[in-house]
């Protein structure tokens, strides 16, 4: 399990709002990535991907939602975000994956609940959208596109981190609408279809559109 941590920062969160990401896999590594934003700025400050062996897998059906579950709760432990960003279930699996796929999120809601940690869900388009500026995003391009907002001196890998990454930046511009406007979850909605309306877009591109005419854009530095 690979990871990495920004090591240049206080422990003190001094008004930046901190992110925990999590990008669920139903068979491969899991990602994490822990960013915060001031508003103006945004910084990542540790991400990787929970890997579980074969061995673990074998042992026992529960162990590797184990693992899961208590490396989120560590995590949660270690940099106490204030709000959790999870990719939603992708609708478009099959029923078995979508299964799997829910069982792990279903541990890592848990760990979120047991330490009163508040959970956002996002669509994978919506997150490509976010950050890339389109829905249609494929991993590479998101890799290069976080570790751009984030000012980053390597590419984030694996790619499950760079997702989870891009989830908790998803929820960042998301927040900052919000606070911007004042709005609740589904007035931000609503705004985000008004400014697709009024620029003439199509319902498929709406929320790339919307998002760059409504959300502020975020400054990357460290």
């Amino acid at each position: 399990m690979g990871e990495a941590t920004f090591t240049g920062i206080s422990s003190g969160k001094n008004g930046w709002m901190r992110v925990l990401g999590v990008d669920p896999a139903a068979a491969g590594p899991t990602g994490f990535g822990i960013v915060e934003s001031d508003g103006r700025r945004c910084r990542m400050l540790h991400y990787g991907a929970l890997k579980v062996t074969p061995k673990r897998q074998r042992e026992c059906a529960s162990a590797a939602l184990q693992d899961v579950h208590a490396r989120v709760c560590r995590l949660i432990e270690q940099f106490s975000p204030d709000a959790m960003a999870i990719e939603s279930v992708f609708t478009a699996l099959n029923m078995r994956t979508a299964l799997k796929l829910s069982e792990v999120r279903g541990v890592i809601l848990l760990a979120a609940a047991q330490h009163g940690v508040v959970v956002h869900s996002y669509a994978p388009r919506e997150v490509k959208a976010s950050v890339a500026g389109h829905g249609h995003a494929d991993k590479r391009q998101m890799q290069l596109m976080v570790r751009a907002l984030l000012s980053m001196n390597e590419t984030p890998e694996p790619s499950d981190a760079a997702d989870a990454l891009a989830v908790a930046l998803c929820h960042l511009q998301k927040e900052q609408a919000r606070r911007r406007f004042g709005l609740r979850d589904e007035d931000l909605s609503l705004k985000l279809r008004s400014a697709a309306r009024s620029a003439g877009l199509s319902a498929e591109i709406r929320p790339s559109r919307a998002t760059r005419g409504v959300l502020p854009r975020i400054v990357s530095t460290r």
